[in-house]
């Protein structure tokens, strides 16, 4: 449906991942390897949060309904600024019309959330979900994805006190609902919150079957394994990305996230938990 990317560590400028990698997630929005659509060419977002907010406040946002590689908005923005902490992400409309608001990441106070796969026939219990939200958070819905509404949801849920917890319980939700209409599979995909400060990514499908997710290996590990690669310096020690899909062609550079699993990074690295694992 989608590629999306994340990034936290010391600040960078954005268009080091999202314009000049190898396989850079423009690239990505081209031509998608491991992608169910080979083009996501339906608009982009990309949202930041600032170098010089110590208090990781509101991100700011960039949603434009042109391709990605296209868009020479997009260049100029993510190489103006800097961030130590990021989402981007290209889209393949599966329904829902190519339109601004239906662009992620999608924020909410000082969180932003991204999606990339759909709640399996949602017309047919959209209105049981959306109904569901909080009603002091309904007005802040401005599109008609799916993926919008899983996010407010998850926020009704208690996704500010408990980001696993919350999401969970949204997911059972979709899932709970979708099959009383008659939905075998109602949840596909990947998944990214952050709150400015750690970064919860989850891959997860009710038929166990979820699109591609990887993040970095250890900046210190990659430039022993490849002490020639000048490009690795341009990276903190603290610089992870969790991803759609790698980002090179590096043996070991990326690895695959677990079904059914959420990885967790802070400043400390990665933590794996099970995420709704049978």
């Amino acid at each position: 449906m989608c590629r999306w990317l994340a990034y936290s560590g010391e600040p960078i400028q954005p268009s080091t991942l999202i314009l000049d990698a190898q396989h850079s997630l423009v690239a990505q929005s081209l031509n998608s390897p491991l992608g169910a659509e080979t083009v996501n060419g339906d608009g982009f977002g990309f949202g930041w949060y600032p170098k010089d907010d110590r208090t990781r406040g509101i991100p700011a946002l960039f949603h434009s309904i042109e391709p990605a590689w296209h868009d020479e908005n997009l260049r100029e923005i993510t190489q103006a600024v800097e961030s130590p902490l990021f989402f981007a992400h290209v889209r393949a409309a599966g329904g829902p019309p190519i339109q601004q608001t239906n662009c992620h990441p999608f924020r909410h106070e000082n969180w932003m959330f991204m999606h990339n796969g759909f709640l399996s026939d949602f017309i047919t219990y959209k209105r049981d979900l959306t109904f569901a939200v909080d009603p002091s958070l309904y007005p802040a819905i401005h599109g008609t994805t799916d993926s919008e509404v899983l996010f407010h949801l998850a926020l009704t849920l208690g996704l500010q006190d408990d980001p696993i917890g919350a999401m969970a319980k949204a997911v059972r939700m979709v899932e709970s609902v979708g099959r009383e209409k008659g939905v075998a599979f109602p949840m596909q995909g990947t998944l990214a919150v952050s709150n400015g400060r750690t970064l919860w990514t989850f891959r997860y499908s009710s038929q166990g079957q979820t699109r591609s997710l990887f993040h970095s290996a250890e900046i210190s590990a990659l430039r022993e394994l490849y002490p020639d690669a000048e490009r690795l310096n341009l990276f903190g020690d603290r610089a992870r990305v969790v991803v759609s899909e790698p980002l090179n062609n590096l043996p070991g550079a990326f690895i695959e996230v677990p079904e059914a699993t959420v990885a967790i990074l802070d400043e400390a690295g990665y933590e794996y938990q099970p995420f709704l694992a049978s």
